[in-house]
């Protein structure tokens, strides 16, 4: 028969008979694999919670610790569902971030003994100087020492964080559709195909990138192409970033202060276009960034960083709603808006010196709710709710009640009102 008639033959039994048969292997796949998966999942719950308990010792053993984490890795590993096209970020990560910790703990056994050495040197040098009567210009560094008591506590956050974790992918078991996770396989499998043909083809790759152009919003992109950056404005140039980025198919995007120095206008539109690549492109995004507008209309999850620890962290609603810890509040103090009648509250003082990091609570110093402790031990994270911990003593059961500040609890009470008005009408 003609060429075109040929063709249009192949096309419409590829269609009919091949791919209609090849959808009905794939659901079966998915669905043994899917079997193999949720059996897998209660194994790995049983060990994750049987070998919790090596981490819980006064005591790490070294031999314990590595025989109980070549176990632990190995169940985990077996979760991974081969035919699911999207990765899962906390199995996958679990292994490497068991094993730093469990390095740290090790390791801050000898090198705790050292800093403690040159600490003790250090004061007796500026001791001698004190007791001969002369002042010295320069204070005692603290003593490098990691708390050991906290890294057996982010030990056992990892595991029941991942038990948690399996036990919700079991509860949503019966409510998955398994026609669409077919379809959704097979046009993932076709645009990695198409991806490995194209890969070392110049023409191919241009037409991709000039796709990623249109992906990202910018008009004309075949006439774009051949610019220079400068001849792109800001807003234009930060949409390159991105595209760029989304070349590589990611799985997570990595934004850090996206909006810097962007007006307010070009900083809307960015934001909307990350948003709509992560539904679109079913991305993970992690979000770095001091806006707290950005934040609170951004993040699903938020954590509060200071001196390079997390201090707090939950879910958005939970941080803007029900802050924990006196950064969060002073940086919610900090945070102009239309309604504040008050003052804004500046942060008192300067960040600490990490090359000496501080004793205690990081933050202790420029905190007017500190405490004793807060300036001798560092605090381990306190549960608030099952989304919800924060670092700080004042969420110990004999710490004295301290509520947020004034302008806070103020703009939480205005908040509430708004979305109560809201979902009124």
């Amino acid at each position: 028969m003609p060429a075109a008639e040929l063709n249009a033959f192949l096309a419409d039994y590829i269609s009919k008979e091949f791919m209609t048969s090849f959808l009905a292997e794939t659901k079966k796949a998915k669905e043994y694999t899917a079997g193999v998966f949720y059996k897998d999942l209660l194994e790995a719950i049983d060990v994750l919670n049987e070998k919790k308990a090596v981490f819980a010792k006064e005591n790490l053993d070294k031999k314990e610790c590595e025989a109980a984490f070549k176990v632990l890795v190995k169940e985990v590993n077996e979760t991974v569902d081969p035919l699911s096209i999207t990765k899962d970020s906390l199995t996958y990560t679990f292994a490497s971030s068991l094993r730093s910790e469990i390095d740290t703990y090790f390791n801050a056994l000898v090198t705790n003994v050292k800093a403690q050495k040159i600490h003790d040197k250090d004061q007796r040098k500026h001791d001698k100087l004190v007791a001969q009567g002369k002042t010295p210009d320069w204070e005692v560094a603290a003593a490098a020492i990691t708390d050991l008591e906290l890294v057996k506590f982010n030990i056992a956050h990892l595991i029941d964080r991942l038990v948690k974790h399996y036990e919700e992918l079991r509860a949503v078991r019966e409510s998955r559709d398994f026609d669409a996770e077919t379809v959704a396989l097979i046009d993932f499998l076709k645009t990695n195909a198409s991806g490995v043909v194209a890969k070392v083809t110049p023409r191919i790759a241009k037409d991709r990138a000039i796709k990623l152009m249109e992906e990202v919003g910018i008009a004309e992109p075949h006439k774009r192409y051949n610019q220079y950056p400068f001849e792109f404005s800001g807003g234009m140039r930060q949409r390159i970033v991105i595209a760029i980025a989304l070349a590589a198919n990611p799985d997570i995007l990595i934004c850090d202060e996206p909006t810097t120095a962007l007006d307010v206008t070009i900083q809307s539109q960015i934001l909307e276009l990350i948003n709509k690549l992560k539904r679109e492109r079913q991305l993970s995004v992690i979000f770095i960034t001091h806006d707290l507008g950005v934040v609170a209309n951004m993040a699903d999850r938020v954590a509060v960083m200071y001196a390079g620890k997390i201090v707090e962290i939950g879910t958005a609603n939970d941080i803007f709603y029900n802050p924990k810890h006196p950064y969060t509040w002073a940086l919610l103090s900090s945070m102009p808006d239309l309604d504040t009648d008050e003052k804004l509250e500046a942060i008192p003082g300067t960040p600490p010196n990490m090359i000496y990091p501080p004793v205690g609570d990081a933050f202790a110093a420029r905190n007017k709710y500190a405490m004793q402790i807060d300036f001798e031990k560092q605090p381990p994270m306190f549960k608030v709710s099952d989304t919800h911990y924060a670092a700080t003593w004042l969420l110990h059961p004999d710490a004295p009640k301290v509520d947020p500040p004034k302008i806070i609890r103020d703009r939480i009470a205005r908040m509430e009102k708004m979305r109560g008005d809201d979902h009124a009408e």
